[in-house]
């Protein structure tokens, strides 16, 4: 019986001296990845967004060959969770978009979903309405601009 006794306190004992430090090791792995986390969304630029697209030149009229090639994307790969009024389908509807959003912010969340998702303080309370994470399409450049070409006829650019 006093072998069995001292077998519990021992394990008691180490188990206490074992926990503290994965605990201590465990919190200050949370601090170092909450500070990197506050640093890359401090970096965030809301109005370009995060990708390869720092400045988008657009024309003041609509160019129709690209709105009419973003419209055939649109079908394609958009027109399942997005709507071109208001209306929320999936995801948010497309009108408007283009006045509310720089062109480079755009087209970087078009080509680049995954991270500016985690950033965007606007885009995370569009995701606790929408409740779906957009996913990244696979779109070429071309195809994303066709897109916001398409997006820049739908909110009345001749």
């Amino acid at each position: 019986m006093r072998k069995i006794f001292t077998l519990i306190a021992m394990c008691l004992v180490l188990a206490s001296c074992g926990g503290s430090n994965k605990q201590t090791e465990a919190t200050e792995n949370e601090s170092n990845n909450e500070s990197t986390e506050n640093k890359e969304v401090s970096d965030y630029d809301p109005k370009r967004g995060e990708g390869k697209f720092s400045n988008v030149a657009l024309s003041a009229t609509l160019d129709q060959t690209m709105a009419t090639d973003g419209e055939a994307v649109y079908g394609v790969k958009c027109s399942s969770c997005h709507k071109t009024t208001d209306e929320k389908l999936v995801g948010p509807g497309w009108n408007g978009v283009t006045i509310r959003r720089q062109p480079q912010w755009i087209m970087n969340f078009i080509t680049n979903p995954d991270p500016m998702i985690n950033k965007d303080p606007e885009v995370q309370a569009q995701l606790e309405i929408c409740l779906v994470r957009m996913p990244n399409q696979g779109l070429t450049d071309d195809e994303a601009r066709h897109i916001l070409e398409f997006m820049r006829k739908i909110d009345g650019v001749k």
